[in-house]
């Protein structure tokens, strides 16, 4: 039921029983919120930034019946929409198939990843779109990490309006991290699976319909994350992330790294063929999350955050180790490039910044494909899982890092930070990074927005949330112009 104010009882956690994931900053809202107006604690919403800014993560609605991890939660969004200086939060939970099925049954269906896959036959694990949003076409898309349906949001009311009709018209699977280029707006997208060909690939129009699909042959299933998208290529990833093969055969959901294959990155033109697409080897690796990809003439560059493989004594790949840390998002990752050579099919990989554990980033979306110089990553805990405890500016070019914010290394939790274009943004970094703020040892959360050029000078307005946003996933930001479409 959607409420104004919550009670006591709807911040109220599910007990210890079930781990660290539903305790304290991960601990779920039992209830929806908003409208509301936030209040201003310091500083001046600039008057150049409208749009919403929106949060996806992890908010289980009833008691778990196994053991807990956060990809189990149901989806919830926390909003928080811009127009005129005035900022409005509210959340809503995604209204999935198997939530509405949960809310008729009042209580849990499914099993999580940590238990069997057999609890169902048709869908043995949860589509809870719980992971990423991506705007497109006047909506919001909620997204699943596993390859699930896209579930299309009102990006102010926050109510879900539906199934996108070009993903259901490719066999209604998508994964989490797609891309829109927010030039041509073209969904580019693709999904995953433990049948062959294991991966396909296609593009969803402005008018959300499905203008390209190809399957896409890859050795084996596998695990792969993201993708990114350059004016004229996409680039699919086929990285040594599998099933556990005996795991597997007995239904249960755990994951291996082999070290002795190469991570592949498949350059294909954006309405090409399947046998069009072209592999590149690079070191064994995992790859969460891209920050851009643009071509440099014959070369297509992409830059993003290398999951760093855990090492053992001898200086070698433990693989057990390191498929543990992607599976319990234990994040130990580094700002990387990759280059590719579609002509002569060379290839180049390099560290930026062999210091600092960042991950999730953002850039100016305005240039999705294009050649960017500026990353905004979160400095990534080395010893608490998904606490971000700052925001951090990059040069792309150079690694160099251009300024760096953070409250408090040891009690902030950022969600993910978003860079907002600047109504009319004259310049790449003209613009502002938005992100909800968590902090431990004050129990107050906020809205932080940065300046874009000057994030080491702290917020240049903070407002205050009412309550606690759990720890979450990832977020987005949608213009006030492209919510008009």
């Amino acid at each position: 039921m959607t409420q104004h104010a919550l009670l006591e009882d709807d911040l109220a956690p599910f007990g210890e029983a079930y781990g660290p994931g539903l305790m304290n900053n991960f601990a779920p809202l039992r209830a929806e919120f908003g409208p509301a107006r936030l209040k201003l604690l310091s500083g001046k919403v600039p008057a150049n930034l409208n749009g919403v800014y929106l949060r996806s993560g992890p908010n289980i609605r009833f008691e778990p019946s196994g053991r807990y991890h956060p990809f189990d939660g149901d989806g919830m969004i926390h909003a928080a929409h811009f127009e005129n200086g005035v900022v409005t939060y509210r959340n809503r939970w995604v209204r999935t198939d198997a939530w509405k099925l949960e809310d008729e049954a009042g209580r849990s269906l499914h099993a999580g990843v940590r238990e069997t896959r057999k609890g169902r036959s048709d869908k043995p694990l949860k589509d809870t779109a719980n992971t990423d949003l991506v705007a497109h076409a006047g909506r919001v898309l909620a997204l699943w990490y596993l390859s699930g349906d896209a579930y299309e949001i009102d990006p102010v009311t926050l109510e879900t309006k539906g199934k996108c009709p070009g993903i259901v018209a490719s066999g209604g699977a998508i994964s989490a991290h797609a891309k829109v280029d927010e030039i041509t707006d073209d969904l580019i997208f693709f999904d995953y699976g433990t049948e062959a060909p294991y991966m396909h690939y296609g593009v969803v129009g402005p008018d959300r319909k499905l203008k390209h699909f190809v399957p896409i042959e890859l050795p084996g299933p596998r695990l792969p994350h993201d993708m990114a998208i350059t004016e004229h290529y996409s680039i699919l990833h086929d990285l040594p992330m599998l099933y556990d093969a005996e795991a597997f055969a007995l239904g249960r959901h755990k994951v291996t790294f082999d070290p002795s294959l190469p991570a592949r990155l498949g350059v294909i033109p954006r309405y090409g063929a399947s046998d069009s697409i072209r592999w590149f080897e690079f070191s064994p690796c995992f790859i969460y999350h891209v920050v851009n990809a643009w071509e440099e003439g014959d070369w297509v560059v992409m830059s993003g955050c290398r999951y760093m493989p855990v090492l053992d004594k001898d200086g070698e790949i433990d693989a057990v180790r390191t498929a543990r840390d992607v599976a319990e998002l234990v994040m130990h990752a580094r700002l990387w490039v990759w280059r590719m050579n579609v002509k002569t099919g060379e290839t180049h990989e390099e560290m930026l910044d062999a210091s600092r554990n960042v991950e999730f980033p953002t850039f100016n979306s305005r240039l999705s494909g294009r050649r960017t110089r500026f990353g905004y990553l979160v400095d990534h805990s080395d010893t608490r899982t998904l606490q971000w405890y700052g925001i951090r500016k990059y040069d792309l070019d150079t690694g160099e890092s251009l300024g760096s914010w953070s409250d408090s290394s040891a009690h902030s939790f950022y969600s993910e930070p978003w860079f907002a274009a600047a109504d009319n943004f004259a310049a790449e970094d003209d613009g502002y990074v938005v992100a909800f703020q968590w902090n431990e040892k004050l129990k107050r959360e906020t809205l932080d927005i940065f300046d874009a050029k000057a994030i080491e000078n702290g917020p240049v307005a903070q407002l205050e949330v009412p309550f606690r946003v759990p720890s979450g996933f990832h977020a987005c930001w949608m213009a006030a112009d492209r919510m008009a479409k």
